[in-house]
């Protein structure tokens, strides 16, 4: 939504900075229905929910890295986004059990991060390794649950605004700069952050990235806000190491006013090797769009969130499987309500019903518990949420503020948001 003039304010693609909290506000608050949720987990897996981002935080003993990049500006560009591999994914030894998620002081555990960048790139590997992006270029990598953590932002970034990264694995990730123009990148590291390759710069002063997403470690997506009346797409089929605009020809209209919201990597969401889909906002209705083929046709619906102001809209999308998805946002002003904050859809998008219970305030990030069909988290600056019934009912479990939120197949769940807070879901 930068055609209002908000780089860099709340909501629009240009970012949400608005309504912060000072530092250690919003400490963790009694989790009674956190607790409860949790221990829902005791149920027993079910199909796995496609990983998400994590984040990290620096400790106060912070390594850096002597970190190096090189720049490819050729026809084709590069990118990537967290992504595992395919394989199944079982809690590994030593991860989080049902049982230990049980405990009435089960919650959000604050990491010390040794920064006071925001975080709104969030990629979660495992219960021990995670990647976080956020303002000033910077970029955090943790390997041992965030007792330490490195900073490994690309040299000469400290100009730009990371709102998305996705983790191929522990050592393989690309993240994403938010801007008009030339201030929308993105950068590639094989090494786990000791270099960085620029694979992509836009060229047109006209686009605006806000979100990428990986099908797999080869096929990946970036959307841009609507240039000439549609959004563009942006495709990779090589990991991100080269990127292509896709003909916008399979692209519905936007509307008038209509963008994505880079509030926390999760306005363009994948599943599977195809299916994608986009948040949006900032029109007469908040819509989201979906792709079968990936990027190249879209369909879209539109949703029962708020709508009718550039503040308000669909913030977020978490998808468990093709069919069922959960989108949150409402209205990001802390002096505006946001009734229906939340909705569900269980046939791929195509319709969205309103949470029966909503959260009871603006949402930027969600995400489902992996080896549940039930449970799913949801964070925003004034709490997290958490639902035992795939979305249709929610409950505050903690009072602290935090723009996005990925959990690991090991179930490994982070938050990280203003004021370096990063934080881990532990017993």
């Amino acid at each position: 939504m930068r055609r209002t003039g908000r780089l860099l304010c709340l909501g629009s693609g240009r970012g949400e900075n608005r309504g912060l909290r000072p530092p250690g506000a919003g400490r963790r608050a009694t989790l009674t229905a956190g607790a409860v949720v949790l221990a829902a987990l005791a149920a027993g897996p079910a199909a796995p929910a496609r990983p998400m981002s994590t984040p990290t935080d620096t400790a106060s003993s912070t390594t850096p890295y002597t970190a190096s990049y090189t720049t490819s500006h050729t026809a084709s560009y590069t990118t990537a986004r967290t992504v595992s591999s395919a394989t199944a994914h079982a809690p590994a030894r030593g991860s989080l059990s049902a049982a230990s998620l049980t405990t009435p002081h089960a919650g959000w555990r604050l990491k010390d991060s040794g920064s006071t960048a925001r975080f709104r790139g969030l990629a979660a590997v495992s219960r021990t390794t995670a990647w976080v992006a956020g303002t000033a270029g910077t970029v955090l990598r943790t390997h041992d649950g965030g007792k330490h953590w490195s900073n490994i932002s690309p040299p000469g970034a400290g100009a730009l605004e990371f709102r998305d990264i996705e983790a191929l694995d522990a050592r393989h990730a690309v993240v994403l700069a938010i801007g008009e123009g030339a201030a929308s990148r993105v950068f590639r590291t094989d090494d786990a952050g000791a270099t960085w390759t620029e694979s992509f710069r836009n060229p047109d002063p006209r686009a605006f990235y806000d979100c990428l997403t990986f099908f797999d470690r080869r096929h990946g997506i970036a959307l841009s806000d609507p240039v000439d009346g549609k959004y563009r797409i942006l495709s990779t089929a090589d990991g991100g190491r080269s990127w292509r605009v896709l003909p916008s020809d399979g692209m519905p209209p936007a509307q008038q006013g209509e963008a994505a919201f880079a509030a926390s990597g999760q306005c363009l969401v994948s599943s599977g090797s195809r299916d994608a889909w986009i948040a949006t906002g900032g029109a007469a209705t908040s819509r989201v769009l979906h792709t079968a083929d990936r990027g190249r046709t879209w369909s879209v619906t539109d949703t029962p969130l708020p709508a009718g102001d550039p503040a308000r809209g669909v913030f977020a999308l978490a998808v468990r499987d093709r069919g069922h998805a959960l989108a949150v946002g409402g209205d990001y002003r802390p002096d505006q309500p946001s009734p229906h904050a939340a909705a569900v859809s269980d046939d791929a998008g195509a319709t969205w019903t309103p949470a029966a219970e909503p959260p009871k305030a603006y949402r930027s990030g969600a995400a489902w518990i992996p080896h549940s069909r039930r449970l799913a988290l949801a964070v925003g600056p004034s709490g997290s949420d958490l639902t035992l019934d795939a979305g249709r009912t929610w409950h505050t479990f903690d009072s602290g503020s935090y723009d996005t939120v990925d959990c690991a197949p090991d179930l490994g769940c982070w938050a990280a948001g203003e004021w370096g807070r990063i934080a881990r879901l532990e017993p």
